[in-house]
């Protein structure tokens, strides 16, 4: 799966709250930085943030419109 496939395929897997599908896309070492939070670090970490964020909202990824363009 090429680098636009892979952001696709985030993007699909994030607008229906699979955190453990999400996960998936992640290497066991990675690390996921998060603008108002501390650096998530490992896939299992990055499968519970994710788990708990959507539990807590309705969150949604819009990618922009020049960004479906250039896909």
């Amino acid at each position: 799966m090429g680098p636009k496939e892979l952001v696709k395929k985030w993007v699909e897997i994030f607008n229906r709250a699979d955190s453990n599908k999400l996960s998936e896309l992640y290497h066991k070492d990675a690390v996921n930085h998060q603008v108002a939070n501390e650096p998530v670090i490992g896939k299992e970490a990055i499968k519970i943030m994710f788990a708990e964020e959507v539990s807590t909202a309705d969150m949604t990824c819009i990618p922009h419109q020049a960004w479906n363009d250039n896909f």
